[in-house]
């Protein structure tokens, strides 16, 4: 299966090749996206992207930070997601039934939990892992940890939402940003408004420990004990041996264990200012009184420095890089190829690529390995793993057919790029990627949520929400002789990573 790159879901609105029935299907205000977005920018940074959608009286927001993996380094990998579960654990006035009385209980957490780490760490300079000191001490933990829980309003934020008939709260951690959504009636936004402006300023790290426990219970579930997510794991950090691309966005399970409050809120602090945020409302509004809404909510926050930029840039890679990865499941093979950032000329080539190989069942690499030559059951490819932001992968993942193997897939995969470096692709084939765009643009055309989402992504990742409007152009534009320069250029030996999930070997009878 491909997996598409986020803009499709809106190039329609952007005004280019939008059929009339499309356009009346999105009602009387169908104009080019241009022309519709709103776009306004408080004091302190905080971008805000509006469009007026007024088929319902619904809203769906998407809060964007211009934070995630990538802003990690070696210590404390994971701190971007641990911080988005912490997120939502409340504020000073939310989650507590008195804050005062739980602050200082917090703080004491935090000093004991340093007291252990300390004394752990004695213990196994000693080759000990216990001692009656440790035991009182975590006894000691417990009791305050207790006394805090106590005060707590369990899921109060969560709760409040729903009493007020939101939908699809949520929230995410990627490597390039973090994403908090919901969709609400629309006389409930300013509801949002003093929530949301209230966590940006007033966050509590309340149940940190027990939700690291949480992560690292996710981490054992979706990485550990799940043949896909340790085969893609081991797979980029082979692909990517200095850039933070290589990091797992839920961590290392060391760095987990190690974050702190002070650490996770220092992340908050650097990360979380409005001049690194962009908020998308798309729905039943008035754009003056969103604005004013804002202005007089998030407008309160005060600016914050500027984040660090990310200086680790991933050096040319110098041959081909091989990985096994054992696991009692079926086999899988990925092999990925370096390529440029978003908005490189030869990002969309690579878009064009992703269509022609294995876009449905027509495609190039489905047509050869699954339905002629049944050597795999699935074939697929990603043309921005594990982020768009830097540069990064071109990803061709393929599960064989038994009695086949990951060799037999990977010999069959290397003819069908070479074909691709020596043999044009045709006008039926570009065509074709133009045509599962738009079809992909129909789909998505009514959803307020995924305009939303697709504004504030770009507009965080680009730095530009307009860049929506170039794509469908740029990706027309390809030509044949584009797509062969291209792939002979980077889908070559020394530029790839190959990773193969293998079923561990039988242990050897020993000899009596």
């Amino acid at each position: 299966m491909t997996h598409r790159r986020p803009w499709l879901a809106l190039l329609l609105l952007a005004g280019v090749c939008c059929p009339p029935s499309i356009q009346a299907a999105d009602g009387p205000q169908s104009k080019g996206l241009s022309e519709r977005v709103i776009e306004h920018r408080l004091k302190n940074g905080l971008t805000v992207l509006l469009v007026e959608r007024h088929e319902s009286p619904v809203l769906s927001i998407n809060m964007t930070f211009g934070v995630g993996g990538i802003n990690e380094h070696t210590g404390i990998t994971g701190v971007a997601h641990l911080y988005e579960h912490m997120a939502f654990k409340g504020t000073k006035t939310l989650g507590t039934k008195d804050y005062a009385k739980e602050r200082p209980l917090l703080d004491e957490l935090d000093r004991l939990n340093a007291e252990i780490e300390a004394l752990r760490e004695e213990l196994r300079a000693e080759g000990r892992q216990d001692s009656p000191a440790l035991q009182h001490k975590r006894r000691a933990f417990k009791d305050l940890q207790d006394k805090a829980d106590a005060l707590v309003v369990g899921n109060e934020m969560s709760l409040l939402y729903q009493r007020h008939g939101a939908v699809g709260l949520n929230a995410s951690t990627g490597k390039d940003v973090t994403r908090y959504t919901v969709s609400l009636p629309a006389n409930r936004l300013p509801l949002w408004a003093a929530i949301e402006s209230d966590r940006m300023a007033n966050p509590v790290l309340r149940e940190f420990y027990k939700e690291r426990a949480v992560v690292m219970e996710e981490r054992r579930l979706r990485t550990e004990d799940s043949p896909n997510g340790l085969l893609f794991e081991t797979f980029a950090a082979a692909a990517f041996q200095a850039h933070p691309y290589g990091f797992p966005t839920i961590g290392w399970s060391s760095d987990i264990l190690a974050l702190t409050p002070a650490e996770t809120e220092r992340f908050f602090r650097t990360y979380y200012g409005p001049n690194n945020a962009v908020v998308a409302v798309v729905g039943d509004i008035t754009p003056s009184e969103v604005i004013a809404l804002i202005e007089r909510t998030f407008g309160a926050l005060p600016v914050a420095p500027p984040p660090p930029p990310v200086v680790t840039v991933e050096p040319p890679q110098k041959g081909e890089r091989r990985v096994d990865v054992e696991f009692e499941a079926e086999p899988i093979l990925l092999l990925g190829y370096h390529k440029p950032a978003l908005g490189h000329p030869d990002d969309f080539v690579f878009d064009v690529l992703d269509s022609v190989l294995s876009e449905g069942v027509t495609s190039r690499l489905y047509q050869k390995l699954v339905r002629e030559k049944r050597l795999a059951v699935s074939v697929g490819t990603d043309s921005g793993f594990p982020g768009l932001r830097d540069p990064n992968l071109f990803v061709i993942s393929a599960a064989p057919l038994a009695p086949h193997t990951t060799a037999e897939l990977e010999a069959a995969i290397e003819e069908e790029l070479a074909r691709l470096k020596t043999e044009p692709v045709t006008a039926k084939e570009l065509e074709k990627v133009l045509n599962h765009l738009d079809a992909s643009l129909v789909r998505s055309l009514r959803s307020n949520s995924g305009l939303a989402s697709q504004l504030a992504f770009f507009q965080a990742v680009a730095r530009d929400w307009r860049y929506l409007l170039k794509v469908r152009d740029k990706i027309a534009s390809v030509t044949p002789a584009d797509v062969q320069r291209v792939a002979a250029r980077y889908l070559v030996k020394p530029n790839r990573t190959v990773a193969t999930l293998v079923k561990p070997a039988a242990p050897k009878d020993v000899a009596r």
